[in-house]
């Protein structure tokens, strides 16, 4: 299906520093000509590549699992030590650098909050990530890793909050892994060194009920 409608094709984190450079390039070409604005205008481009946030087509598979972010696909592998107390499927990318500014969640269904008391499920280990359960009750846990200056990934999404198959989720801010947690029943459909495209393309199928 495809996206709603929307507003910007730029995050709108990166809004005014496009402006900003738009406006000093104006400046540099005004008062030293076309040859030395090259500079400013080099850095618009590569602003607008970091944060473009262009419309994607998001696959009808109910209980798909699709990507978060572009990039390769680097691990998949069983572990127990994830969020959520149990054995899970790893599933982790290579965030590139020049890929969508923002992230998409990997799953529908409710917004839990991992610092919380749990409903049900014991939660263990580092409580950094987004942490959502389907309908059917599972749980995918989304992490992010290699912060680049420090800058931890930004989620705009509530606990408690409803979230749909690759929705806008956080602002990726040039984080450099991500990190999928599945059920240990879903069925991984994805291999090392796959390119996969945030919401586009499904990692994984949810166990049915």
């Amino acid at each position: 299906m495809l996206e709603g409608r929307r507003r910007w094709f730029i995050a709108r984190e990166g809004i005014l520093f496009l402006l900003a450079t738009v406006i000093l390039t104006g400046v540099v070409w005004h008062f030293r000509g076309a040859v030395t604005a090259a500079l400013p205008g080099a850095l618009f481009i590569y602003l607008f590549l970091i944060f473009r946030d262009p419309w994607r087509q998001i696959p009808a598979v109910p209980l798909g699992v699709v990507s978060p972010a572009d990039g390769v696909i680097v691990d998949v592998a069983v572990t127990d030590k994830g969020i959520v107390d149990g054995e899970s499927h790893r599933i982790i990318i290579r965030v590139n650098s020049l890929g969508t500014y923002t992230a998409r969640c990997p799953i529908e269904g409710k917004i839990m909050d991992l610092h919380g008391e749990p409903l049900e499920r014991k939660v263990t280990g580092d409580k950094n990530g987004l942490w959502v359960r389907s309908d059917e009750d599972d749980d995918v846990v989304l992490q992010f890793r290699g912060y680049r200056f420090g800058l931890a990934p930004l989620a705009f999404l509530r606990y408690g909050e409803r979230v749909g198959q690759g929705q806008r989720c956080a602002y990726l801010r040039l984080t450099r892994y991500a990190e999928v947690q599945l059920p240990i029943a879903s069925r991984v459909l994805v291999k090392v060194g796959q390119r996969v495209m945030a919401g586009a393309d499904v990692l994984a199928k949810l166990p049915h009920p």
